[in-house]
């Protein structure tokens, strides 16, 4: 078993020394995040330190930080776009526009310099090493323009979405601190869990939608400054607006809150929301986030998530609004609590995401829907696009593990990470029947929550217990099947 799923993973090259590290267990000590900053609404700028605390859990003494600064992928002379040309037009609503991340300053270090394949890269150099078990606290200034785009960062018609705006510590692997290019196909990050501190100060009548449970809120005439915590994620992410309105709901304990400016059925959307989360709960395990927020923004894309916070696009429909939302809900658990490499291995959490939504629709008879469709769509997709590019490169590649750069087109990273993905993840559940299926996905979350999963860790949890299956995902990831 363990030289076949080995296999799997060596065609793709980074995945193949890749060691993933526990994005640690709740009883033990993480990294901590105390973020202070400040968004001026005229500038489009949001200023701020970075007091980081690294925690070593790994078996090596460390010597230098490495953080992915993801906002320079918006710099006008980036080597990776953030937007394909295909987007570009919807992306960029205003005409060109660009930003960047600029670091003014580290504290309590001996040096740092930013570098990488695009200026993405800030290492920093400690005053002296960091033994495992051991921690060091370092401060980061830094300031980031936000271009004026629809995308995960950036300043759009209505709001100020506000994803990776702080240096990320980069996830530590058997080859040190993996550094992350910004690709415009496909969500190019990979991170650890840490707990967040997060105190933002915003222009006087904007209010923010957050990865985090708010703590404190103060106001004056000028401003307003909210702080927010979240133990135990991989990310922290927030949205700014003033035009923003809110209907909430509990659900299990959860706080879920919906921000919108332009839904004509706030409470549908709402709704979804609530029962996803309820279903995805109990049918995969616990939702551990205090809380919930569901935001629509201008996003060039369907939607983007992060722990405990969604961003859906102001263009959706009705129902592509509902998909949308069940679908980013299913990341909470295929990315925010169980992560894997969405670099390599696009496929682990978008795929089981569409299936994850698949199920909640099956389930839901009242939406509109099915089981039936949702496969017959997606095969159809698949098919199409197996015509198309073999006519067109003469052979289609069907890989499922592969880097992110290596997608042609954003058609192509749709219908191998989704499509096929939850195709593969739908053939499995036949074979195996309900109980082993969903016995698997059980398992798998229950052994990875707070992890970086890797391909094994999910497809071990199915194979063995009678499940002759390994073929099967030969065929499926590596193989050239045709659907």
């Amino acid at each position: 078993m363990k030289k076949l799923l080995s296999f799997l993973l060596i065609v793709c090259a980074f995945a193949a020394v890749l060691s993933f590290t526990a994005c640690k267990k709740k009883t033990v000590k993480v990294s901590e995040y105390d973020i202070n900053v400040t968004y001026d609404s005229q500038t489009r700028t949001l200023t701020g330190v970075e007091n980081f605390t690294y925690y070593n859990d790994t078996d090596n003494e460390i010597s230098d930080l490495k953080f992915n600064l993801y906002g320079n992928a918006f710099r006008e002379n980036a080597k990776y776009k953030p937007v394909s040309q295909s987007y570009s037009s919807k992306a960029y609503y205003d005409g060109a526009s660009y930003g960047g991340m600029s670091i003014e300053g580290v504290e309590n270090c001996a040096g740092w310099n930013v570098g990488g394949e695009d200026e993405n890269i800030l290492t920093v150099t400690l005053l002296s090493a960091v033994y495992p078990e051991q921690s060091v606290k370092i401060s980061i200034n830094y300031t980031l323009t936000l271009a004026k785009v629809n995308h995960r960062t950036g300043v759009t018609a209505n709001t100020v979405n506000l994803g990776n705006f702080y240096p990320v510590l980069c996830a530590y692997t058997t080859e040190g601190f993996a550094e992350c290019n910004y690709y415009a196909c496909g969500d190019p990050f990979l991170s650890e869990c840490a707990d967040y501190k997060v105190t933002l100060t915003m222009p006087a009548g904007y209010s923010a939608a957050a990865s985090g449970k708010t703590v404190s809120e103060t106001s004056t005439s000028d401003c307003k400054k909210c702080t927010y915590t979240l133990s135990g994620a991989r990310d922290f992410a927030l949205v700014l607006s003033d035009k923003f309105k809110t209907v909430t709901q509990s659900v299990n304990g959860v706080d879920v809150s919906y921000y919108y400016y332009a839904d004509v059925n706030p409470q549908a959307s709402l709704t979804a929301a609530c029962e996803s989360l309820d279903y995805f709960g109990k049918t995969f395990g616990k939702y551990v986030y205090p809380t919930l927020s569901v935001v629509q923004t201008g996003f060039c894309y369907g939607g983007m998530e992060y722990p405990a916070l969604t961003m859906i696009s102001d263009e959706l429909t009705t129902d592509g609004n509902i998909y949308t939302i069940v679908h980013e809900n299913a990341h909470q658990w295929w990315y925010a609590m169980v992560g894997s490499d969405q670099l390599n291995c696009a496929w682990q959490d978008e795929g089981l995401a569409e299936y994850s939504s698949l199920m909640f629709f099956e389930s839901h008879p009242s939406y509109s829907f099915t089981r039936t469709g949702l496969i017959g769509t997606a095969t159809k997709s698949y098919r199409s696009y197996y015509s198309v590019y073999n006519q067109i490169f003469g052979e289609a590649n069907t890989s499922m593990n592969r880097n992110l750069k290596e997608y042609e087109s954003e058609y192509e990273y749709s219908n191998i990470a989704y499509n096929k993905g939850l195709i593969m993840f739908d053939m499995l559940r036949q074979s195996i029947g309900d109980d082993k299926f969903l016995g698997g996905i059980k398992k798998y979350y229950a052994n990875n929550i707070y992890k970086l999963a890797s391909c094994d860790d999910l497809l071990g949890c199915f194979i063995g217990g009678g499940n002759d299956v390994e073929g099967f995902f030969n065929s499926f990831i590596e193989g050239k099947i045709v659907i």
